[in-house]
């Protein structure tokens, strides 16, 4: 395989590192979500190669992971025995794509890992992010309407799924109050493990999955994700670190300025309204989506995959997507820290009266 190459940890890079973790901090914090999404394109586009930057990314979020879902455990809101099967699943499917990731690396290197994990973040964002943005409007449209938005409502795929009866597979699982056989939890855990193992991110289809599938409540189910997202990313973790790509010195950097930042978006979202957090979520999906689809034809074409590609149009199109990536670690922070600004601010103006 290909030489791993880290890269050098100057002053300005460490700082645009912890930036990153802090923004990406705040944007989990805030959306509920692990941020990764923000983090990774943000590390590659400091010059990080693709595996290198999933595989420390993962390293940063399982100890993160543990400290969430403790601290939601003590509020009972985490099915621990949902979270221990999907996890358990998760990591075979976190073995089959590190499998795939460093045989990218060995047939292609550092350029064939950017362009995969590039080409598997525009698809997934695009198809989360439309979905997000749907969701953020009906929600916005309800509450104009003053109806409900419906979130508590199981699905009619989760009853039928909650209805299936297979001997010698069924377990209890208390978020969902039935049973459901580990033949239906089995490949959605699979997914989860496949999805992180390419992009850092396993939660984009682990939520949705326990929510709509299973039949989980919306809260359970993000908190339950805790508990998946350490087991798979502590083993995750150790698969990769057998590889030597696991930058512990990118992974603490992140880790620090998440900390710092998560705070602060927690503290956002008790100022804004749910279809607020999901607009925010879907807008910051979007922009990283077209920051990483700017850098996919500079990789085909230093591939060899197409015609040869100018250097001054793939030194464009690279600057067009340092610009937009800077665009969406900005229309986070900045539309997070408005709403705290504006929150506190009324909150103190019902004080006064």
């Amino acid at each position: 395989m290909e030489a791993i190459s880290f890269i050098d940890l100057t002053i300005a890079n460490a700082t645009a590192l912890f930036i990153v973790g802090f923004v990406g901090g705040m944007v989990s914090g805030f959306i509920g979500s692990g941020g990764a999404f923000v983090m990774t394109p943000a590390m590659m586009t400091l010059g990080v190669p693709g595996i290198i930057a999933v595989a420390s990314n993962i390293c940063h979020k399982f100890p993160k992971s543990l400290v969430g879902a403790m601290k939601r455990h003590k509020y009972g809101q985490v099915d621990i025995k949902l979270g221990l099967f999907m996890g358990l699943f998760a990591e075979a499917g976190m073995l089959t794509g590190k499998t795939v990731m460093t045989g990218i690396k060995q047939s292609y290197g550092d350029m064939g890992t950017n362009l995969y994990v590039s080409v598997v973040f525009v698809v997934v964002l695009s198809i989360v992010g439309g979905f997000v943005l749907r969701d953020a409007w009906r929600m916005y449209r309800a509450e104009q309407a003053g109806q409900g938005d419906g979130a508590g409502k199981v699905t009619r795929l989760a009853r039928w799924v909650q209805s299936m009866h297979i001997p010698g597979t069924m377990v209890y699982f208390p978020s969902l109050k039935a049973k459901v056989s580990l033949i239906i939890v089995a490949p959605l855990g699979f997914a989860t493990g496949l999805l992180a193992s390419a992009i850092a991110v396993g939660g984009f289809i682990g939520v949705p999955a326990m929510m709509y599938i299973l039949g989980a409540p919306a809260l359970m189910a993000s908190a339950t994700e805790l508990v998946v997202a350490f087991v798979m990313g502590l083993g995750g973790t150790i698969l990769y670190a057998l590889d030597g790509v696991v930058d512990i010195r990118l992974a603490m950097i992140i880790l620090a300025g998440s900390l710092f930042g998560i705070q602060i978006g927690a503290i956002g979202t008790t100022y804004v309204k749910d279809f607020v957090v999901k607009l925010v979520m879907g807008l910051i999906m979007v922009i990283v989506l077209f920051s990483r689809f700017f850098y996919v034809p500079g990789y085909l074409s230093q591939m060899g995959l197409i015609e040869p590609v100018a250097e001054a149009t793939i030194s464009t199109l690279k600057m067009w997507g340092d610009m937009t990536l800077v665009l969406a670690l900005a229309t986070g922070g900045i539309t997070i820290i408005v709403a705290i600004i504006k929150g506190m601010a009324s909150h103190r103006r019902e004080q006064l009266t």
